[in-house]
């Protein structure tokens, strides 16, 4: 595909190419951990065909490749280019032969309706600015008798490091860079908004449930480690060496302060069956 042009899009893409080394070192095991759930939540049918948008290094659809067997397939979607080649060794270090990596915008697939068994969204939705289309897009990819599962984050996700982290951006960085600690997902981190978006795309009768997880932090440092092998990368990348530096000594030292041995990792699932 050719590199996006909308800024969104443009800085998805960077912030994730930029955290690809790190996606899948230890402090991130809550990417493989929330993507298995997902997968284990819709019991997918071996032979069943899997779309999965926003797909990472793999941490659904390699699962759900698993699931579904030899005989099944699953096409994982992302933007980020270096995400999918982790994703692609990774499958073939598992020997899966039914799962291929595209890049490409969730936005922009062009599928023909009901192409698919299962589609799949783990922490993607939330980056596009009108939900409830790409929710309604999704669906409509989706078989009669087939499933849609979208995961997202609940409340609290990644505090109590997530503010110290905003905290010490504000006193460091250009006021640019000030955001109030506002992230994307933070419009759908309940029960209540993840069913009324999924209502609003026309998704009918979808279980919707919140599970509180934690991922442990065995020092301060693997905080550090998550803000390198996530979207908050961006925002470091864009201070500047030595104010990042500033910006992470004070986000370190706020958490040793609080004794955190651990950041809140919960979320919010959802599955959903189109009717036959």
């Amino acid at each position: 595909m050719d590199p996006p042009t909308d800024p969104a899009k443009l800085k998805a893409q960077t912030a994730y190419n930029a955290a690809s080394d790190h996606f899948d070192d230890e402090p991130l095991a809550f990417w493989a951990r929330i993507g298995t759930r997902t997968i284990e939540r819709m019991a997918l049918p071996t032979g069943a065909t899997v779309l999965d948008v926003g797909c990472g290094t793999g941490a659904s659809a390699i699962p759900a490749a698993a699931a579904v067997g030899p005989t099944g397939r699953v096409v994982g979607i992302d933007l980020a280019d270096r995400l999918l080649e982790r994703a692609r060794d990774k499958a073939l270090q598992q020997s899966l032969s039914n799962v291929e990596f595209r890049q490409g915008d969730m936005e922009n697939l062009d599928y023909p309706d009901g192409s698919f068994d299962a589609v799949v969204s783990v922490f993607s939705v939330f980056f596009v600015p009108d939900m409830t289309k790409q929710v309604a897009e999704l669906w409509r990819m989706v078989k009669p008798g087939g499933q849609l599962a979208m995961t997202t984050w609940g409340p609290r996700a990644f505090e109590p490091a997530a503010t110290a982290f905003w905290a010490a951006v504000k006193d460091h960085a250009p006021p640019a860079l000030h955001f109030g600690g506002f992230n994307p997902w933070d419009r759908v981190t309940t029960v209540e908004a993840v069913r009324d978006l999924l209502a609003s795309a026309g998704v009918s009768d979808p279980m919707v449930e919140a599970e509180a997880s934690r991922q442990p932090l065995r020092t301060a440092d693997d905080w550090w480690t998550i803000v390198i092998g996530s979207g908050f990368v961006w925002t470091v990348d864009q201070m500047g060496t030595e104010a990042a530096e500033h910006a992470r000594h004070d986000n370190l030292r706020s958490l040793e302060a609080q004794n955190a041995t651990f950041v809140e990792t919960n979320a919010i699932y959802a599955v959903a069956r189109k009717a036959s």
